[in-house]
């Protein structure tokens, strides 16, 4: 466990907080001090900073709850082909016919 200190309100604070936490807790800290300077209730009974800390961190996770969930991105739309169809089918109907001449200059075929 580790000791920090942490101000609040123009007010020091020692808390325990575990082992490695010690920036996070701090960070939390130095983001309620900064609502209460905001509010203009720094100075103020430590209750009342409290109950007006509470107040501002239940108004942000209610708004927070109000907007509506986060969706996921849409999948990405399908490619437009590189070539049209048309080329396509006559590109493969050429391969088909260097494969076949291949074959015959392989097979030793005099109509190649």
């Amino acid at each position: 466990m580790a000791n920090i200190t942490l101000t609040i309100g123009g007010r020091e604070f020692m808390l325990a907080c575990a082992d490695g936490e010690e920036a996070h807790v701090t960070k939390l800290a130095a983001m309620i001090d900064e609502k209460l300077g905001h509010a203009g209730v720094v100075g103020q009974t430590e209750p009342r900073m409290l109950l007006f800390a509470s107040l501002m961190l239940a108004d942000e996770l209610h708004e927070l709850r109000q907007r509506p969930p986060l969706q996921p991105p849409p999948p990405p739309a399908p490619a437009e082909p590189a070539f049209p169809p048309a080329f396509v089918e006559k590109l493969a109907k050429i391969a088909d016919h260097v494969e076949n001449l291949a074959q015959r200059l392989e097979d030793g075929s005099p109509n190649a």
